[in-house]
């Protein structure tokens, strides 16, 4: 994809998100292309993927389940809950593939498992799911001083560890994850799980 054609994706999302969901967008998408120049993944389609990564949060539920079951994508019992935070990634995949003409794989599947992870994931995939976690935007969600909030903390630790270590960033954020779901009695996505418990022997 040549500039002119970045150019262009970058207006259909501004015209199809929301303000503060585009403002997201192009965080993610710049600190996704940050993030592959320094651990050597292609620039260009962490770009497309991180502008791309929350396109079909535009749509309503009801339109998110009918993109995934128009494209025979399996769903979890809490993907298809009202509200549910992860049904967009999936049907964002399907979307990215069908309105916006994106064929290559890699980027699929770094829209499609940006909100829980997986098993085995590329370095593409990886870099999206932490620059969606990471991107400077992400300081409006700080609650208290910085210095008192433990989110702040692991946000601040998350961000260096992922200019220095892709793994050692996905597995911390997927544990800082986990605990804060855990703390709140949240219920967790058995692919967030799986991904985490796969990291973790990894590390070990």
């Amino acid at each position: 994809m040549n500039t002119a054609e970045l150019y262009k994706l970058r207006k259909e999302m501004e015209k199809a998100l929301e303000p503060k969901r585009y403002e997201h967008t192009l965080s993610v998408a710049y600190t996704a292309a940050n993030l592959a120049a320094i651990h050597g993944v292609d620039i260009d389609k962490a770009l497309i993927a991180g502008m791309l990564h929350d396109c079909a949060k535009c749509l309503s539920h009801k339109k998110q389940m009918s993109v995934c079951e128009k494209n025979h994508i399996s769903l979890t019992e809490m993907e298809t809950e009202e509200n549910s935070p992860l049904l967009h990634a999936k049907a964002g995949s399907a979307l990215a593939r069908q309105e916006y003409r994106i064929t290559d794989v890699d980027i699929l599947n770094a829209i499609r498992y940006h909100t829980t992870g997986r098993p085995g994931m590329s370095p593409l995939e990886k870099v999206i799911y932490i620059a969606d976690y990471i991107e400077p935007g992400r300081k409006h969600a700080k609650r208290t001083s910085e210095a008192n909030d433990p989110y702040m903390r692991n946000l601040t630790e998350a961000r260096k560890l992922a200019y220095r270590d892709l793994n050692r960033a996905l597995y911390r954020i997927l544990q800082d994850t986990l605990a804060y779901l855990t703390g709140k009695g949240g219920r967790i996505d058995f692919m967030t799980r799986e991904t985490y418990e796969y990291y973790q022997e990894e590390k070990q």
